[in-house]
């Protein structure tokens, strides 16, 4: 007859139980998943940012002012309203669709290139006095 194995006390340690082996499918899918997440953010961040910020080009139209700020080679364009007297502020005359050429305004008008999306468009303006 054999003796049945004493009980477990406190002091003595147990042995660590080990986790089943990872299954290589599961690996796999977890790196695909964390590329296509990656993706994913970095996707929203390059379209939506912008727009949520309000850092999208402006598209406006003949007849309604804006004021352009920042340095030249990244200008940013808000519309506002006409009699606001604010610094920096335009009127655009016109607007020429699905070109980069800004010598189209002419010399008597300022001219500034901008593009939304897939459109591309130059705002001719003329410059509001300061009130």
């Amino acid at each position: 007859m054999t003796t049945p194995p004493a009980p477990l006390t406190p002091e003595q340690p147990t042995a660590p139980e080990q986790p089943a082996p990872a299954k290589k499918g599961s690996r796999i899918l977890k790196k695909v998943g964390g590329v296509v997440l990656a993706i994913a953010i970095a996707l929203g961040v390059k379209l939506g940012l912008p727009y949520l910020t309000g850092d999208a080009p402006v598209h406006a139209k003949a007849g309604e002012c804006v004021t352009v700020t920042g340095p030249d080679n990244d200008p940013k364009v808000d519309t506002t309203d006409c009699s606001s007297g604010k610094a920096d502020l335009f009127k655009v005359v016109k607007v020429i669709d699905n070109t980069f050429d800004v010598n189209q305004c002419g010399a008597e008008l300022s001219a500034l290139a901008q593009q939304l999306e897939s459109d591309k468009f130059v705002l001719c303006l003329e410059e509001v006095p300061a009130k």
